[in-house]
């Protein structure tokens, strides 16, 4: 072999085990700093029994037993006319609305994500067996189950039986979707089960990219684009799709972060809010999991930059010095819950192992991992990193 040909095959290979190692590192020191609590979680998890939208029936909802009911946070009563239809105040969550499936939906999250990080820790199967027991529950099951769509998201009342800015609700089975690829690499997942889970999914996507108000939220200009895009994307992933896959990537590149982006990497929609810190905050999240979930070593997301230098880089670079001290932010505070704001972000964990950073990990490291306040966990889906790393 020509030597010059051989050093660069060499400096090829320790550039590819570097990457690895790197990976492998924040990896191992992810799960130094959240073993404990994973176990922990994941023990509380093994006492819990199922609980799906069957539990509770809002009578407001036009829906039926299984399908999802929920109200839109920022409309309350008309003071000028109580009993009328329901006014927005922008930012300002109304704690009087039905998000009884709201609830059960992110404890479903939970379960699963905690059971999942910690099969993937121990290999213990016991994990795996009761996660089945609640994905049958939600997915399979005739008597629980739900109906495959969010026809009935985010009413508002005396104006709307359900909304397209509800498909947001559905966040909270990223990681549902991300734990069952980890637990179905277990002899103790029933692939028949596993099969029948996945064509509920399938009917979602369908139902996401087909549908009046899937298709309605898709081109919404803000935050909402981007969550339909990653739930698509993660159900896709789950179930294969690869068609899917690619047009998400290629919407990814051409859509969202062309449109929503600013030439300093924020994102002047979300600082328009009346939250725009945790706005933020929460889109350069669900650009950041768009990445993890569809990037590949032939089309690395976290490497793309639009014609005009846009990317995924330059967003963390814009919001990572507000994050890693909350006090230089130079835009108004959030009319509500500011304080509470940031957490343990999934774009600084990604982001960190993306770029080999280890400022964006110690700043992760830091923060709260599992936060108690009902509005941060609404917007915080990825609260179990370690399935996705």
């Amino acid at each position: 072999m020509n030597k010059l040909l051989l050093i660069l095959l060499i400096l090829n290979l320790q550039n590819v085990a570097e990457a690895f190692t790197s990976e492998s590192t924040f990896y191992k020191s992810a799960v130094k700093v959240l073993e404990k609590q994973v176990i922990q979680e994941a023990d509380w998890a093994l006492t819990q029994t199922p609980v799906t939208v069957t539990n509770d029936f809002a009578e407001r909802s036009a829906g039926g037993k299984h399908d999802f009911f929920s109200e839109a946070d920022y409309f309350w009563p008309d003071p000028k006319n109580p009993e009328g239809p329901y006014i927005n105040i922008d930012g300002k969550s109304n704690p009087a609305n039905f998000v009884a499936h709201r609830k059960a939906m992110i404890r479903l999250s939970k379960i699963i994500g905690a059971l999942a990080s910690a099969y993937k820790i121990t290999k213990d199967e016991k994990y795996v067996k009761h996660a089945v027991l609640h994905l049958r529950a939600w997915f399979v099951d005739k008597e629980t189950l739900m109906t495959p769509n969010l026809q009935f998201s985010q009413a508002v009342k005396g104006r709307y039986t359900g909304r397209n800015y509800g498909i947001i609700d559905t966040i909270h089975l990223l990681e549902v979707a991300q734990g069952m690829m980890i637990l179905e690499l277990s002899n103790a997942f029933d692939p028949l089960i596993a099969n029948d889970i996945k064509k509920w999914f399938i009917m979602y996507n369908k139902w996401l990219t087909t549908s009046e108000m899937g298709l309605k939220e898709k081109v919404v200009k803000n935050n909402h684009s981007t969550c339909w895009l990653i739930q698509v994307a993660s159900f896709a992933k789950l179930c294969g799709d690869e068609a899917l896959l690619d047009y998400c990537r290629t919407r990814y590149k051409t859509v969202l972060l062309s449109n929503q982006m600013a030439d300093n990497g924020s994102f002047p929609l979300e600082l328009e809010r009346t939250k725009p810190y945790g706005y933020a905050i929460f889109n350069l999240d669900a650009m950041a999991i768009a990445c993890q979930i569809l990037s590949t070593p032939k089309d690395n997301l976290w490497n793309y930059e639009t014609p005009d230098k846009k990317s995924i880089k330059k967003g963390i670079n814009f919001l990572f010095p507000y994050i890693k001290n909350k006090g230089k932010w130079t835009y108004p505070e959030d009319i509500m819950f500011h304080e509470f704001w940031p957490v343990a972000q999934p774009f600084l964990i990604f982001g960190a192992v993306a770029y080999s950073n280890a400022s964006y990990f110690n700043v992760w490291k830091q923060l709260t991992h599992y936060p108690d306040n009902e509005e941060v966990i609404r917007n915080f889906p990825i609260r179990n990193p370690l399935i996705w790393l």
